[in-house]
């Protein structure tokens, strides 16, 4: 069983920054790949970013160049870096994790944090 903790959410004003953390109780977290999705109210949770154990990285097309994901596996920890940041962005973020899969199909992953709150304003 992994335990998933996201933190860093917030309001932010748009062009700002923020950076959002996803932490794992998995002693073993270097073997599994993070990835993270947002949701809006009365939208379908849609795909982020991914990092794989091996530390390649996917991105959706609206966040490449602006979002950075990354994993600091002596922490536990992933992290999403949000620069340029648009009203747009604004959602609920969660992270998710597998041993076994990285990428942007919802239903491959099991583990799930209990998501962090995002509002741009413009």
């Amino acid at each position: 069983q992994v335990h998933l903790v996201e933190s860093g959410g917030g309001s932010v004003e748009a062009g700002g920054s923020l950076r959002l953390s996803c932490t794992a109780s998995e002693v073993s977290f270097s073997r599994y790949a993070i990835s993270w999705f947002r949701q809006v109210p009365g939208r379908e949770r849609e795909f982020v970013a991914t990092i794989s154990w091996s530390a390649w990285t996917d991105y959706a097309d609206s966040v490449k160049g602006r979002f950075t994901i990354s994993r600091d596996n002596s922490k536990n920890t992933s992290y999403l870096q949000m620069n340029s940041l648009r009203p747009e962005d604004t959602a609920v973020y969660y992270c998710a994790a597998d041993e076994d899969y990285s990428g942007k199909i919802l239903s491959r992953y099991i583990y799930w944090g209990q998501g962090t709150q995002v509002t741009v304003s413009s």
